[in-house]
């Protein structure tokens, strides 16, 4: 919102053109600011164009104070009539205006409740999600979000929920994950090409991790 140079004028009886040097003073002191636009005279017919100023309410308040500190509670009048007509709802002056803005309110409402009926199987499952215990290995967690699992690891690893050390072949959890109870990890039996078996951890995710992981990357 924005108040211009010549009804400042008009509102401390001053002449526009005085009004604009001062506040051309302040600006060059830096005290206030504004931008230039172009307004039809009111000064009677034949009347030409002239350049005003755009202040906004701190500047308005600044250049006011300065011209006339008498006329300071006619602005301060001024800004709060313009905030009450944008800040009060439009009120209909017809009978067809009215009935047609509480048809838009029963449209805008009836979307509204289509929209929460469309989210609330997914908002469901994902409180069930939540509240479930056990875990998925990668790939089957994948297999659960409708991803390809290396879309779904190349996700983590990116967002710091999953990393692979220096060499290594196998994905761990960063800390804060598993802190925050989205990823464990597991001990799981490998079996070697030569029969011999291997225990190492394996990252799965959780069914917290998993519901988070449907709202975040699916």
């Amino acid at each position: 919102m924005t108040m211009t140079s010549r009804e400042i004028a008009d509102l401390v009886d001053s002449r526009h053109d005085s009004v604009r040097r001062s506040m051309e003073t302040l600006r060059d002191k830096g005290v206030i600011s504004f931008t230039q636009s172009v307004e039809t005279s009111h000064d009677g017919p034949g009347a030409r164009p002239v350049d005003v100023y755009l202040l906004d309410k701190r500047s308005s308040l600044i250049a006011v104070a300065q011209l006339c500190p008498e006329f300071t509670a006619r602005i301060i009048d001024r800004w709060q009539e313009l905030e009450g007509q944008v800040a009060a709802p439009a009120v209909p002056q017809s009978l067809s205006a009215a009935l047609r803005l509480a048809a838009d309110q029963a449209d805008q409402i009836e979307d509204q409740q289509a929209q929460l009926a469309i989210a609330a199987p997914k908002v469901a499952a994902l409180d069930r999600l939540t509240q479930a215990d056990g875990s998925l290995c990668l790939t089957d967690a994948a297999k659960n979000l409708g991803m390809a699992p290396r879309k779904l690891t190349a996700w983590m690893s990116a967002e710091k929920w999953i990393f692979k050390r220096a060499g290594g072949a196998h994905w761990i959890a960063y800390q804060p994950r598993l802190q925050s109870g989205v990823l464990e990890h597991k001990p799981t039996t490998l079996t070697r090409p030569d029969g011999s078996e291997k225990i190492t951890e394996q990252v799965r995710v959780t069914a917290k991790g998993l519901a988070k992981l449907a709202e975040v990357a699916a």
